[in-house]
């Protein structure tokens, strides 16, 4: 692994345990507010909702930008989030913050992405990093909740969700460094559209394969919190759940 690309690992890691830890912080905070389980799934749906809407023109302003201004966006968004349900940790809020969590990592993944697909030279480049850039959100998804779970249960919410607008922050600090690459395949390689790829019969497979993966964990992501918390678990015990099964997934990638 380069040092470059150990640099945008940590950075992302911290920037999706950000969001898988307000993932986890804002529902259990709304089961506390006594709202139902219909309000939590609406408030989880609006982590995907800006990843449906904005995919497709957050990957044109990547191309457009680079790496740095997307990420750097992305983590004012993020961090505005987490700060305002930490100063206001009332439903409404919390919706605004599942918003701005999901469209901050929605940003900074394809931004980052597109710079690692950038910065190789040789195929089996492209494949050793975009494997460890794989890794990532499965850590995250280890570390995000387990943190954010001990840091409720010993700081309340509010400290919680200060730490979740500090942690995008600290991704920032550790991506500003990096260095735009020039892209290394021919032009016509990247020419056409995003849409031509439906024509693909295999896209089309993997698109399916891929949905039917992110949906069960996004039914796992909501389960778990609400039968913690009816059957009164700590916050670190549902953030220690949420993170075996996120730490299962590395093991097996590697």
């Amino acid at each position: 692994m380069t040092p470059e690309l150990a640099r945008i690992l940590a950075g992302y890691i911290c920037l999706h345990s950000a969001m898988a830890g307000t993932r986890m912080a804002a529902p259990l905070l709304a089961l506390q507010l006594d709202y139902d389980k219909a309000a939590v799934g609406l408030l989880l749906a609006l982590f995907a909702l800006p990843q449906v809407l904005f995919a497709l023109p957050a990957g044109r302003w990547a191309d457009r930008r680079g790496v740095k201004v997307p990420v750097r966006a992305s983590v004012a968004v993020a961090t505005i989030g987490g700060a305002a349900a930490a100063a206001w940790p009332v439903y409404p809020v919390l919706c605004v913050t599942a918003v701005c969590a999901g469209a901050g990592i929605a940003a900074a993944t394809i931004a980052l992405q597109r710079h690692v697909g950038r910065a190789v030279h040789t195929p089996v480049q492209l494949n050793h990093g975009f494997a460890w850039l794989s890794t990532a959100p499965a850590l995250s998804n280890f570390i995000g909740p387990l943190a954010t779970g001990l840091v409720i249960d010993h700081a309340g919410y509010r400290g919680a969700f200060a730490f979740l607008a500090v942690l995008p922050v600290l991704g920032w600090l550790i991506i500003r460094a990096t260095r735009e690459s020039p892209s290394q395949f021919p032009a016509g390689v990247l020419s056409g559209t995003p849409w031509n790829l439906w024509r693909q019969p295999a896209f089309r497979h993997l698109l399916v394969l891929n949905w039917l993966t992110a949906a069960s964990f996004d039914v796992h992501g909501f389960v778990v919190p609400v039968l913690g918390h009816e059957r009164s678990l700590s916050a670190s015990a549902i953030g220690t759940i949420l993170g075996s099964f996120a730490i299962a997934a590395v093991c097996k990638s590697a």
